[in-house]
């Protein structure tokens, strides 16, 4: 079988069931093609998106600008690992870190790997500039997290099902309830070992939980008073998902390490970066740290072009006003309904509470008719469904997908 015959949504299931390890459970609708706000399937089907590859498409699928930058570059020079300097990184490294407000950046390629750098360069930073004892450094971190699944993060992680039988786990972690701040508090008096406070400013994964406001610019302080790194997890929620560029500038914050990824490349290429001042970064010397495709040249010339398709765009602006009128239109409906409990978000980072128990398929099957419907959305903790559609929707859309909402969860009322 050539490797470019088309095939049928059956012979392309069977093909990953048989030849593909079974770490995802996917809906059973096959993509062949995107653009937009839109995805179409093997046999012609348009959908919208309301996942965006879980906020990677931010700048809609196959924008080109963003492909265009993408095609050039892979003609031109496409990897010349770190042995070598290479034309395009340093131009990248100083766009990002002005864009984002820094001293310097590390450039990775997944938002695992982004994390796992973090992780290292405040370990680094507590025993080189803190003064913590080597090997005793600790990072809080917060119950119903996600922030990966290598083995180090899963081992602070307390979703069973991503760590039982994985183990033994890495040590050096507290976690502490989500958008609790005197359980933080209590957690930087516990020890004078804490390097860092890792957190998601609103945890996706999760079920799209927002903390209350004040929490974040809060926790920044108490990071700030005890001399504990505020690392905000941003691989989900920044770049303009939830209305701002990054969700902690919510409440004008600015973390000491920053973790970008996913939309970072708008989708065309994997490609993520940690963030830092001069104070911290320094700490990483030749040989310590690094990556073989991490600031190749494809990866500086996609994330220059996807985060200008941002700015150009006016994404953060579109997305808050689109996102409070979703949630808007949802609570009108929420107010007359049984199946649906609630909506919360930020942006188009949204997620609605099925009036089901987690281990219900009630939510999977809503999802299976809203693809009926044409509209692709995903339930994550069994009984909550996330939307998060591209950021480059106009509002005449995103009132049709409300439309298709609704009334696919009519079919559902009790």
């Amino acid at each position: 079988m050539s490797v470019l015959e088309k095939l049928n949504a059956t012979d392309a299931i069977a093909l990953e069931d048989k030849f593909g390890a079974h770490n995802y459970h996917p809906l059973p609708v096959v993509l062949a093609k995107g653009e937009g706000v839109y995805v179409w399937d093997t046999e012609g089907k348009k959908y919208y998106d309301f996942l965006s590859a879980y906020s990677a498409v931010n700048q809609g699928h196959c924008h080109p600008k963003i492909i265009n930058a993408l095609v050039q570059q892979a003609q031109t020079l496409t990897l010349t690992s770190r042995a070598f300097y290479n034309d395009k990184l340093g131009q990248y490294e100083q766009f990002v870190t002005q864009y984002f407000g820094f001293d310097k950046v590390l450039p990775m390629n997944t938002g695992a790997e982004a994390v796992e750098t973090a992780i290292k360069l405040c370990r680094k930073w507590a025993y080189e500039r803190k003064g913590i004892a080597e090997q005793e450094a600790q990072i809080i971190v917060c119950e119903n997290n996600f922030h990966g699944r290598t083995t180090t993060i899963i081992s602070f992680s307390n979703d069973e099902n991503a760590r039982k039988n994985f183990g033994p786990y890495t040590a050096g972690f507290i976690k502490i309830p989500y958008d609790d701040i005197d359980a933080l508090k209590k957690a930087l008096t516990l020890s004078k070992n804490i390097a860092g406070f890792l957190i998601e400013p609103i945890q996706g994964e999760a079920g799209v939980y927002v903390p209350q406001e004040g929490y974040l610019a809060k926790a920044k302080q108490l990071c700030e008073e005890h001399n504990v790194l505020f690392i905000a997890d941003e691989v989900q929620t920044g770049i303009a998902r939830t209305g701002k560029l990054l969700a902690v500038h919510h409440e004008n914050v600015q973390p000491d390490i920053l973790i970008l990824g996913k939309a970072l490349s708008g989708g065309a290429y994997p490609v993520s970066a940690v963030l830092a001042n001069d104070d911290i970064m320094t700490v990483i010397k030749p040989g310590q740290h690094g990556s073989t495709f991490g600031g190749n040249p494809i990866a500086a010339a996609v994330a220059i072009a996807a985060l200008e398709v941002v700015t150009e765009e006016n994404l953060a602006k579109n997305a808050e006003r689109l996102g409070e009128l979703f949630r808007e239109k949802m609570n009108d409906y929420i107010e007359y309904s049984s199946i649906v409990n609630l909506v919360r978000g930020k942006g188009l980072l949204n997620a609605i509470v099925i009036n089901d128990t987690e281990d219900s398929s009630t939510a999977w099957d809503i999802c299976l008719e809203l693809a009926q419907n044409g509209l692709l959305a995903k339930p994550t903790h069994g009984n909550i469904i996330r939307f998060a559609p591209p950021l480059v929707m106009n509002e005449e859309q995103l009132l049709e997908c409300v439309d298709i909402i609704t009334h696919t969860l009519k079919a559902f009322e009790k």
